[in-house]
């Protein structure tokens, strides 16, 4: 997953949050604060569904998926 600038905007969904942020708040500021990261993760992800040769299957995580893991793991830092 690839998010320009992702450590930024986490500080800064973090810092909308109010009270103690768990997964859920952040996946869900997150998308309000960057629609169009989300939308971006979105379509990497239905080009790169479409562009998987027929009987090769690479694992790649849904979108939702994959942010969440993200956001897991910048909250673990924190």
């Amino acid at each position: 997953m690839m998010i320009i600038e992702q450590e930024e905007k986490f500080k800064d969904v973090l810092s909308k949050i109010e009270g103690t942020p768990n997964e859920q708040s952040f996946f869900n500021t997150f998308l309000d604060e960057y629609p169009e990261d989300w939308k971006q993760l979105k379509i990497t992800f239905s080009k790169f569904k479409r562009s998987k040769q027929f009987g090769k299957t690479i694992p790649l995580p849904k979108p939702e998926v994959s942010l969440r893991t993200e956001i897991r793991r910048w909250l673990k830092k924190q």
